[in-house]
């Protein structure tokens, strides 16, 4: 088996949500953004809540610990 079928598509390194859009900036210098509107638990967040991010997997996923969301990158690049 190919260790490149496991391997993510990028990683993320930054990410940043306003008022209505989340937007993830990969290790490649690609931004890759989401409305809001897409993970309800992150809309209904303060921007306080919005800003409290971690990366998980080396930039693999993002997770808010005052949600409880996690999203992955693989996922944000197949939508």
């Amino acid at each position: 088996m190919s260790s490149l079928a496991s391997k993510p598509i990028a990683d993320a390194v930054d990410v940043k949500c306003t008022d209505d859009e989340l937007i993830v900036t990969l290790v490649d210098g690609r931004r890759v953004s989401a409305p809001l509107a897409w993970f309800p638990r992150l809309l209904r967040a303060t921007p306080k809540q919005r800003a409290d991010w971690r990366l998980i997997g080396r930039g693999v996923g993002i997770h808010w610990d005052d949600v409880d969301e996690d999203i992955s990158v693989r996922t944000l690049l197949a939508s």
